[in-house]
């Protein structure tokens, strides 16, 4: 899984940063894909856990809500 640079920088600019260096881009996308792939695991659990085979956007919500009490 790859998040595109463009894609970081287009969130850097929604975020008010008006200039960012490749570097900066890159560093960004490692950290979005480790916690995507963080929420996903466990979205995916908590899915299992709940004996479905289908993941919902309430189970995405509860793994951000537990990654975000984790901190």
């Amino acid at each position: 899984m790859s998040i595109s640079l463009l894609s970081c920088k287009k969130i850097a600019k929604k975020s008010g940063i008006k200039r960012i260096s490749k570097d900066a881009l890159e560093d960004l996308r490692d950290i979005l894909e480790d916690y995507a792939k963080e929420v996903a695991l466990k979205a995916w659990r908590i899915a299992q856990h709940s004996d479905r085979n289908t993941l919902l956007k309430k189970d995405v919500e509860l793994a951000i809500a537990l990654s975000e009490n984790k901190k």
